[in-house]
């Protein structure tokens, strides 16, 4: 049985246009293309196109799906790979869901206190956070300039302590940003942009953003679902506030 692109569109959730990017790109050919031009679907396409999905809600980027999807002809050795991916990303949002509840959980009971500070144990707040999914995404999208910025090398040459490092001090920057949010800052806040200008001075370290794909990057924040949970885990509402003020941020300070 064969299926048309806009069935195979309806049941996947998946627009005919990124079906279509797919079979540009070589990642989900169609089984055969009709004389009217229409794209038609089998099974084989059908399993495959899970596949695709499944490793997109893992956060991989489309070159290293590609890779994987065509590294396995065995549908059930490719399932059951794709299962321990799922199983360790549930593991580690499970530990994220702990950290967030830790955290509740100190601030309810120090509610009220004259102590300086409210959490006992900082380094709590930084469990479970993944920043590489920024670094995967940015290299999918704005391949030659990661190639050209040397983004790759600059990762591979730092060590586990320094990724971490890295990681706390991304995570901390979302926890400020919640802070300015919840007290009412506006976007374009001396003290919100002060907090961007370090968030862009990071991204500079390893990659320079063009205004654009700031602006695109801004975009992400709350659309990209995977960002999206991040930003939510931390306060309501902040994966839409950091995309308003990154936004606010490219049009007054980056040409």
């Amino acid at each position: 049985m064969a299926w048309s692109i806009a069935q195979v569109a309806r049941m996947s959730g998946v627009t005919s246009r990124t079906l279509r990017h797919y079979d540009e790109i070589g990642l989900l050919p169609p089984a055969h293309v009709g004389a009217n031009g229409y794209r038609y679907y089998e099974e084989s396409q059908l399993l495959r196109l899970q596949q695709v999905l499944v490793l997109r809600e893992l956060g991989l980027g489309l070159p290293e799906i590609k890779e994987i999807v065509e590294r396995h002809t065995d549908p059930v050795a490719a399932l059951r790979e794709h299962h321990q991916r799922l199983l360790t990303e549930r593991d580690r949002l499970n530990e994220v869901a702990r950290m967030v509840e830790r955290t509740i959980a100190e601030l309810q009971e120090n509610e009220g206190k004259t102590t300086m500070s409210k959490i006992s144990r900082p380094e709590n707040l930084f469990e479970g956070f993944d920043s590489a999914r920024y670094e995967a995404d940015a290299r999918e999208r704005w391949q030659e300039h990661w190639q050209r910025s040397g983004q790759q090398e600059v990762l591979a040459g730092r060590t586990p302590q320094e990724l971490e490092q890295m990681q706390r001090e991304a995570t901390a920057g979302m926890i400020r940003m919640a802070e300015h949010m919840l007290a009412g800052a506006s976007v374009d806040a001396p003290q919100v942009f002060a907090e961007l200008d370090l968030h862009y001075r990071h991204l500079n370290e390893s990659w320079a953003p063009t205004k654009a794909q700031y602006l695109h990057l801004a975009r992400m924040q709350a659309q990209e679902e995977q960002f999206r949970t991040n930003y939510e885990q931390v306060a309501e509402g902040l994966a839409e506030y950091m995309r308003d003020a990154m936004i606010a941020y490219a049009h007054a300070r980056l040409s």
